[in-house]
């Protein structure tokens, strides 16, 4: 039998231009460059969109009855075009993933029924959408600066009815002071106040033990510098601005677990509102490596 064992077309091309005939003569980085990306990896610098959806689907293929239930009761969540999969039938992007793993931490120690709400830094409203939509609330106020509120008013506006958008307060930073009277069953934030001033976020702590019940909140154990993330796209000076804010500002290794571990505790302490609040609950925050979430109680004194 006449057989014909023979590079494809595409294979001749890999080696005419990564796979040449000195390929091993030098071993020492070849599995972070184009050797190892034509073999067995693809290159994260230009994967970024194929890695974030098999991300997505990994996580997605894992969720919960009730994680799911959650989902299908937040409706419009493609509004903006977001990057997609489905899984079990259902669009999935990682916002509402993050949503729905948020609101599900929240729901094992906070009674959501008729409670009022404040979120501090609610980016484009994508929890406060999945809350919305998932329980009767009294009240829900968002606090943010003056163009991101723009654009949650105009997002949640688009997503949610009539009744359950009439409920939402949109409150600039800056007309905080004469509201400190209100009280709230649960304040929120999430990924913001590591992007705040130091002095801000006391402020922030102060306001939440003066007018609170409880606290959840989601942000990154410290601060990390690792130009193999995202090559500095936005500049040195961005970088340098990062590492000034939040009131955790210790440096680590992010993708180090036992590094991740032992700054826990000081998450723990840095973002408890006052001596009366015990924290209650907390753990990583899924998929990411280094973010931690909590909730908080206020003790009855």
């Amino acid at each position: 039998m006449d057989h014909k064992f023979q590079a494809s077309r595409q294979w001749e091309r890999i080696q005419d231009h990564w796979f040449t005939e000195d390929v091993a003569v030098d071993l020492t980085n070849f599995r972070a460059d184009q050797r190892n990306y034509k073999l067995s990896l693809w290159d994260p610098a230009t994967n970024g969109v194929r890695y974030l959806k098999a991300l997505i689907y990994q996580v997605g293929m894992g969720l919960s009855p009730e994680d799911w239930a959650r989902i299908r009761r937040t409706p419009n969540r493609e509004l903006g075009d977001p990057t997609t999969v489905r899984c079990e039938g259902e669009p999935l992007c990682m916002d509402y993933l993050q949503a729905t793993f948020e609101v599900g931490f929240i729901e094992r120690e906070i009674d959501l029924a008729g409670a009022r709400i404040m979120e501090i830094g609610a980016g484009y409203g994508r929890t406060c959408h999945m809350i919305m939509s998932n329980h009767d609330v009294a009240a829900y106020r968002v606090v943010d600066l003056r163009n991101t509120l723009r654009l949650s008013r105009a997002y949640l506006r688009k997503v949610l009815d009539d009744e359950r958008f009439e409920k939402i307060e949109f409150v600039e930073v800056d007309e905080l002071d004469g509201r400190w009277p209100e009280r709230f069953d649960l304040c929120l934030n999430i990924h913001s106040m590591t992007e705040m001033r130091p002095e801000t976020v006391g402020a922030y702590l102060a306001l939440i033990d003066e007018t609170c019940a409880a606290f959840y909140v989601k942000n990154p154990v410290g601060k990390y510098i690792d130009k193999s993330m995202d090559g500095y796209v936005a500049g040195e000076e961005a970088v340098r601005v990062a590492l000034e804010n939040g009131p955790l500002r210790n440096l680590l290794d992010i993708h180090d677990s036992e590094a991740v571990r032992a700054a826990v505790p000081g998450f723990i302490e840095g973002y408890r509102p006052g001596a009366d609040w015990e924290c209650v609950a907390d753990g990583r925050a899924l998929p990411w490596s280094y973010l931690w979430e909590a909730v908080y109680k206020k003790r009855d004194r």
